[in-house]
């Protein structure tokens, strides 16, 4: 056997010869035992195997001299390049390595299971390869030369070995843990190429901030990006583009260009810019286009309605503006809170701000709102019309008197006969200059017009006047609906208050907000339709079926139709004593919990406390039933109650002789008519033979604001007419009530909700059903002093109750705070020992 070259003493550029052939031995001379034969004859597949060598490669690889060096390099490069013909024309994805390269993994039953490991792609192990011989050198050749023939004698040894135990091999198990190496390394490149995209967005971005004229081309590739599979890089790029569309949105309408001017040559400046603007508007369709479908998607759908929002309140004077109002006004009626919200004030903002789009884009997304009603037949969300309610209008807005009108001749004798003055002959040169001079003039003006947004008085009229129409079209069309289902389920005696019109509360709301632009001409047919919606009836024994309103809808509509009656200077001829009726019966049928205070307030300062002096019987009437519906409900609903009571008092001086606690009634009680409560109408009440009892009740009432109101109105019966009580609140029901609604809830304590099955316990306990005869024997004779202590005693106890849970809290939020500073001494403790601890660690 040769020497193996290891030592360093040889020269690195020779080449290792392989070890000498053996001396050449006749088939006689050489010796079979026994024991070879029964092997190879016992297991043929061996020597099969010896077969399919070809011996005159061996011979020519193994017999080779130290002169063959040019023939072995050029074995080498013949070996490459037939693998470089191969690795093209396979998949492009990731190559594998054969079983034997690859380490085998021993399963628990002794099996060997090689694992299908990964290669590097053949164009990037060839460049490190020819990277590290650049580097290395000739040295770097000879060391790869030997690792290939080595790997090479190798795999030639162990093929008979790997074809036999190939078919015993198992691969599932290493298929398990190749797929999740891949999945780690699809999951690594996902987050490096949104990362890299993200970069890319940013710096197409902040270019296109810099010099949009410049980069303009930037937007084609941001656009591309935004359509990646990714939902993330398609969101960033949406927002990106978002971006940059609201700051290079120039302030002015791009208009196409017509064939002349595309004629005509042009300077280069005025080139870049057409080019300029053509790219813009081409990349912002694609956008708009973009957006409106993504809208469908429901992962895409917030972030294209705000970026639609965003687009529309940044420049609604840009192109595109329909559509981009379509989708808005669509989404008005969204399901989504937010969605809903956003273009609320989307729309809102527009109707604000007419400066940016000279009242154009008001028109169009009122009109596009009316039609959405119209298709929708009145089952839209509130909010789709409440948006109305931001809308301005100016004062005077009705058609100014034409030419003919004012060419029309006076009534006055004096200016008939008056004959009009003679006027001078003009040359024709003076009049064709003047009509010259006149076309310049209009021309100029039309061109101030369209680059400003300034309107003139003329053109802002007949806009606002458009708008108002599309408005009311929409509120009657509303109020038509309402009637129509409210009458058709009266006969069918169905009752649903709020269920199938959704939209009567916004649009009585406007109603009473513009009612003084409404014209005359529809006023009787308004507080007629009105009249029908808040239950009225003219026959008093028969109650009304057409009950579908809720209480607080329908004293909106008395609301609305004393608002019409005094904008317009109360030139109406219309009786409003109906609706007074009406307001008299809900009262009683308020409910707190179902019904709005709100409403209620804003109905007693509209019809009560803001109207001119009331007639007596029905004053007395109110009196009476608020004094009743503030001994019933809550702090809030009575403190707006004894607000208007208490106004009605000092308008009408004779209706302070209910305060009067005779056992009969009050001085004017033999004039009137015995007291009736159940009366439907308050002229049939006969108020002023009864005594205002209730306010001695209230005037121990556990809320302090009530009970000082109660004291100060039971302190007019001592004063004269013509005097009033020292003012302790000079606000108006709806304002009193409000102010006692925001204390009740900031000074409301937490508390915790009882379980159901306690409360059901606590009330079979206190409440016992009662049989009528035993009611009809029961003794129901009551000591008036023995039930005024009682009264007293549980007044007191409520109003203990209530400082008791003032305290309580006061005590938990104290307790609380002092926690709080306990753990934040221990905290601040804990960091300056850290503190110390970190100083002598870098002392020592």
């Amino acid at each position: 056997m040769g020497k193996r070259s290891g030592s360093k003493s040889k020269d690195k550029n020779k080449v290792i010869l392989p070890p000498l052939l053996p001396p050449d031995v006749d088939d006689d001379d050489v010796h079979i035992s026994d024991e070879d034969l029964d092997f190879y004859g016992g297991k043929k597949n061996f020597a099969a195997r010896f077969h399919q060598f070809d011996q005159k490669v061996i011979d020519r690889y193994v017999g080779r001299t130290a002169g063959d060096e040019a023939e072995v390099e050029r074995l080498y490069e013949e070996r490459e390049k037939r693998k470089a013909s191969r690795r093209p024309q396979e998949e492009d994805g990731d190559l594998e390595v054969d079983p034997v390269d690859a380490l085998p993994v021993k399963t628990l039953q002794g099996e060997l299971v090689y694992n299908r490991a990964k290669k590097a792609r053949y164009e990037e192990n060839t460049g490190s390869l020819k990277s590290k011989a650049q580097e290395n050198g000739a040295d770097a050749k000879q060391s790869m030369k030997k690792d290939e023939l080595k790997g090479k004698s190798k795999s030639k040894k162990g093929d008979d070995k790997v074809k036999n135990t190939q078919s015993q091999i198992e691969a599932p198990k290493g298929k398990l843990h190749s797929d999740v190496l891949e999945e780690v390394k699809e999951e690594l490149s996902a987050e490096e190429l949104f990362e890299k995209k993200k970069a890319q967005l940013a710096e197409l971005g902040m270019a296109m901030l810099e010099d949009p004229e410049a980069n303009i081309r930037s937007l084609n590739d941001m656009l591309s990006i935004s359509n990646d599979k990714d939902q993330k890089v398609v969101k960033l790029g949406l927002m990106s583009l978002l971006a940059v569309f609201k700051d290079i949105i120039p302030s002015y309408r791009i208009r196409q260009l017509t064939e002349k001017e595309l004629a005509v040559e042009v300077s280069k400046e005025v080139k870049k810019t057409r080019y300029y603007e053509y790219t813009l508007i081409r990349c912002y369709k694609a956008y708009l286009q973009k957006l409106i479908s993504l809208e469908k998607q429901s992962h895409f759908y917030p972030v294209a309605v705000r970026c639609m929002c965003a687009l529309l309140d940044t420049a609604p004077h840009f192109n595109f503006r329909e559509s981009l109002l379509a989708s808005v006004v669509k989404n008005l009626n969204s399901s989504d809170d937010v969605v809903r919200k956003m273009c609320c004030e989307t729309i809102k903002s527009i109707f604000i701000n007419e400066g940016k789009h000279r009242g154009e884009a008001t028109i169009e997304a009122v009109r596009l709102i009316a039609d959405h009603v119209k298709l929708n037949d009145c089952q839209l969300h509130p909010d789709s019309i409440e948006v109305f309610l931001s809308l301005r209008f100016d004062e005077d807005i009705r058609e100014d008197e034409t030419e003919e009108q004012k060419m029309k001749p006076k009534k006055n004798k004096r200016w008939q006969n008056q004959e009009a003055p003679k006027q001078l002959p003009v040359s024709d040169k003076k009049k064709t200059r003047q009509e010259l001079i006149s076309k310049a003039r209009e021309e100029v003006d039309a061109d101030l017009r369209a680059v400003s947004f300034t309107l003139g008085p003329k053109e802002r009229k007949s806009i606002q006047r458009e708008t108002l129409s599309a408005l009311f079209e929409t509120y009657f069309r509303i109020l038509k609906h309402t009637m129509s289902i409210s009458n058709s389920r009266s006969k069918a005696n169905i009752v649903s208050p709020g269920a199938s019109h959704p939209l009567l509360a916004p649009c009585l709301e406007g109603l009473g907000k513009f009612s003084h632009l409404i014209d005359l001409d529809f006023m009787g047919e308004l507080i007629a339709c009105l009249k029908k919606l808040s239950g009225y009836s003219d026959r008093q024994d028969e109650i009304p079926h057409d009950n579908t309103l809720s209480v607080s809808e329908r004293m909106q509509c008395c609301i609305v139709a004393f608002k019409v009656w005094r904008s317009n200077l109360e030139a109406l001829n219309v009786d409003l004593q109906d609706f007074f009726v009406q307001l008299y019966n809900l009262i009683l049928e308020y409910r707190p919990d179902r019904d709005r205070g709100e409403v209620l307030a804003e109905a007693l300062k509209t019809l009560l406390w803001e109207g001119k002096q009331q007639d007596m019987l029905r004053a007395a009437a109110f009196i009476k039933r608020l004094a009743t519906f503030a001994l019933s409900f809550g702090s809030a609903e009575a403190i707006a109650a004894l607000v208007t009571l208490k106004h009605l008092l000092q308008k009408n001086s004779k209706c302070r002789n209910m305060l009067e606690n005779d056992s009969g009634g009050g001085s004017l009680s033999c004039l009137v008519a015995k007291y009736n409560p159940e009366a439907k109408d308050p002229y049939l009440s006969g108020a002023l033979a009864s005594v205002l009892w209730e306010l001695s009740l209230l005037e121990k009432h556990y809320d302090i604001s009530v009970s000082s109101m109660a004291s100060n109105i039971l302190s007019m019966a001592s004063l004269n007419p013509t005097q009033n009580p020292v003012p302790i609140l000079n606000v108006n029901p709806l304002e009193a009530y409000r102010d006692l609604s925001i204390e009740r809830e900031l000074s409301k304590p937490p508390s915790k909700a009882l379980s159901l099955n306690i409360k059901k316990k606590r009330r079979g306990k206190e409440f016992v059903a009662l049989s009528p005869d035993v009611l009809q024997k029961a003794d129901c004779s009551v000591d008036k002093d023995e039930l005024e202590e009682k009264l007293q005693s549980h007044f007191a106890v409520l109003r203990g109750i209530s400082e008791n849970e003032r305290l309580r809290a006061e005590l938990n939020h104290t307790l609380s705070s002092i926690n709080m500073y306990k753990e934040y001494k221990k905290q601040k403790k804990k960091n300056l020992k850290l503190k110390i601890v970190k100083k002598k660690l870098a002392r020592v």
